[in-house]
């Protein structure tokens, strides 16, 4: 069908309208109509139906992605189908200039099944050499020192594959680390994820002594965090605390590492008033994976905050895994759980733990108003603790005629209120994309 805008003004009504079109025998105008065209086309059609400028097209917003193909080495660009799979079964070349073959033959619609049925190449393995080879050549875009470079000439693509996720600084300097200390494929995924994680973790303790800019930091501070996740003393927090003095870089790093491992001499014991005054829940934002990737996890039985608070009374005390598998056994049925890493405040917590869901933040007392947050959070409570006795900490209690309310100790006095449901010791927010708004201290009241 023509549109308007391929139509062009008819600038002589004289002329017959069937003039403008590029037909030479009038016996194929008399074939299609049963009617004489000189008779029926006597009255001119009017110009004025017709825009006298086109209309531009509108533009097309949405334009799906198609990725560029990727680079062919100007030894494999003559080859057709079969030549590129006669090089992928052999091996012929450097892996990182066969590679691209692999994409190349996928836009030509084989699978990877087909490729490695005929090649020997898994789907894991055709994964892993495309991914590799680009984080090669964006290791070379941004001019990585020759000698790390040359360490992946014959080999060391599982490696490569594992650090996809950073920035192409971070890359540069997880290369140089790899190198140096020879970790496998397994030590570069960690060392990955410690420096993707470590920006996260603002809020942990000792992170101040640790620098974001050296591999070896971010991974001590991984092995840190997992020490305190143990029980003091055991052996396997001793265990992560010497991995972490082993890999950490800077002094300041090494020195927060000794001191946890001696035990924390330097630090005085803490007076009773002192201890009051120093109460402090951790607020904590989820991060998306987080869980999957905890060494670690806890699973709590939930109650929603709207509910009879006789359901928190009643919810399971306690939860344990045993086995090969790490089955979980709850001592009686419920119907909701959450599944968090096991933080520090939650280490310890076997017993007693119980979360309560509530859909409104400002539930919770916070100092600034700009943390009055209309969002779902996690409150985790022990159960084993419910006398009010310290006024600086944070209880879960039923006031105002069967309203649960989180407030601390001394405000519940105030009340009259000598014994609470349970005592906080963790708030869990929900993920979310941007999480640079983590509480501190000085956000509670």
């Amino acid at each position: 069908m023509l549109s308007s805008t391929s139509l062009k003004p008819i600038t002589n009504p004289k002329i017959p309208f069937f003039s403008s079109f590029s037909i030479q025998n009038p016996s194929l105008l008399s074939f299609h109509l049963p009617f004489s065209p000189s008779k029926a086309l006597l009255k001119p059609i009017s110009a004025t139906l017709i825009p006298s400028t086109p209309q531009p097209q509108q533009q097309q917003l949405y334009q799906p992605f198609r990725p560029p193909p990727s680079p062919l080495p100007p030894k494999f660009r003559s080859l057709d189908a079969q030549g590129r799979l006669d090089v992928l079964a052999n091996r012929n070349g450097l892996w990182f200039e066969y590679a691209p073959l692999i994409p190349s033959l996928y836009q030509e619609g084989f699978s990877p099944p087909s490729i490695e049925e005929i090649t020997g190449i898994t789907g894991v393995e055709q994964n892993t050499l495309i991914v590799a080879s680009q984080v090669r050549e964006s290791l070379i875009q941004s001019k990585t020192d020759e000698d790390v470079m040359s360490f992946f000439d014959t080999g060391g693509a599982e490696l490569l594959y594992e650090i996809r996720l950073l920035s192409a600084s971070q890359r540069a300097e997880a290369v140089r680390y790899i190198v140096e200390n020879g970790l496998d494929a397994k030590g570069a995924q960690d060392l990955a994820r410690a420096m993707k994680d470590f920006p996260r973790r603002k809020m942990d303790k000792g992170w101040k002594s640790f620098e974001y800019g050296l591999p070896g930091d971010c991974l001590s501070f991984m092995y840190y965090r997992l020490s305190r996740e143990h029980r003091n003393p055991s052996e396997q927090r001793t265990a992560a605390l010497m991995q972490a003095l082993q890999v950490a870089e800077s002094e300041s790093a090494k020195k927060e590492v000794s001191q946890e491992l001696e035990g924390g001499e330097d630090e005085k014991p803490e007076k009773d008033d002192d201890l009051e005054y120093r109460v402090r829940v951790p607020v904590v934002r989820m991060q998306f994976g987080e869980v999957a990737e905890a060494t670690s996890v806890v699973v709590l039985p939930v109650c929603m905050a709207e509910e009879d608070t006789k359901e928190i009374l009643e919810a399971p005390l306690e939860c344990r895994s045993g086995g090969d598998f790490g089955v979980v056994e709850a001592e009686k049925g419920w119907k909701r759980w959450v599944v968090l890493p096991s933080w520090e405040p939650l280490a310890g917590l076997r017993h007693g733990g119980v979360v309560v869901a509530f859909s409104d933040a400002r539930v919770i007392p916070w100092k600034s108003n700009r943390w009055y947050k209309e969002e779902a959070i996690l409150v985790v409570t022990d159960r084993n603790r419910k006398e009010v006795e310290v006024d600086a900490a944070f209880y879960l209690a039923k006031v105002d005629g069967g309203r649960l309310k989180v407030d601390t100790g001394s405000a519940l006095k105030e009340m009259g209120v000598k014994e609470s449901l349970g005592t906080v010791v963790l708030v869990v927010r929900p993920p979310k994309e941007e999480s640079d708004d983590q509480l501190s201290d000085e956000d509670w009241e």
